[in-house]
């Protein structure tokens, strides 16, 4: 027999919200500059946002690295509980998950080898050509969105589009235009920007589409208009990609 002291302890507990202490937060860890690791440490925009977003909402971060494919089926099995991989808001997305306001505002962008720019000049011009995409990504939809669509080879890769586009294995990649500009600022291989960018993007933080999901953007979506509102985002934006793209582009 309870106690009614046993019973009150109960009724309480059973009364509060459940609280996320430990968002865990899926990442490939290897899209330079959003999530990768460099002397063994994870590090990026994304790394910053999340960990400036739990010192909001007063959680911990867990941050768990895999393939890029598998980042939402593994939200979807609650083995995460939301990404933070510049992921694209989509009609079909919206309609799967629980998202919080776009913290990235971005553009689609074609990337050939360096000296390739006058051949390729924007997605009109990729007929005939072999373009790569990361698999999972929304640049693939975007690309099969096309007009010309089916004069595209599109091939789907889970690393390396970059070099295969340097060694010529492909004719082009796509990627968002703020990272791509940061992979050839960066690195040493030879690629360029190809024309301007061919669609808007933008790129916030989902969660599973329940109470709990749901509770969840909710406490992480509020930490975002603070960050906002204080600077501290166009901060994480500014120390990453030398601009600020966390508010919608000025028409």
């Amino acid at each position: 027999m309870r106690t009614p002291i046993v019973a009150a302890i109960l009724a309480l507990t059973t009364a509060l919200p459940a609280t996320a202490d430990t968002i865990r937060v899926g990442m490939s860890g290897g899209y330079f500059p959003f999530t990768f690791t460099r002397a063994d440490t994870l590090q990026g925009f994304e790394v910053d946002f999340l960990n400036a977003i739990a010192e909001e909402t007063g959680d911990e971060v867990e941050f768990v690295t895999m393939s890029f494919s598998g980042l939402i089926g593994a939200l979807e099995s609650n083995r995460i509980d939301t990404i933070a991989n510049q992921i694209t808001i989509t009609p079909e997305r919206e309609a799967a998950f629980a998202f919080t306001q776009p913290y990235v505002y971005d553009g689609a962008q074609i990337v050939t080898r360096e000296g390739n720019a006058a051949d390729i000049t924007g997605p009109e011009s990729l007929d005939g050509k072999t373009v790569a995409v990361n698999l999972g990504s929304n640049f693939e939809q975007l690309l099969r969105e096309l007009p010309n669509a089916d004069q595209i080879d599109i091939r789907t890769y889970e690393s390396n589009i970059e070099q295969d586009t340097a060694l010529g294995r492909v004719d082009a990649f796509v990627m968002d235009r703020v990272s791509s500009a940061q992979v050839i600022a960066q690195s040493p291989l030879p690629l360029e920007l190809a024309g301007e960018p061919f669609s808007e993007i933008r790129n916030a933080l989902p969660f599973r589409n329940d109470e709990a999901g749901q509770a969840l953007r909710d406490r992480v979506d509020a930490a975002i208009t603070t960050l906002k509102e204080n600077g501290t985002l166009a901060e994480i934006s500014q120390k990453w990609l030398e601009a600020d793209v966390t508010q919608p582009v000025a028409e």
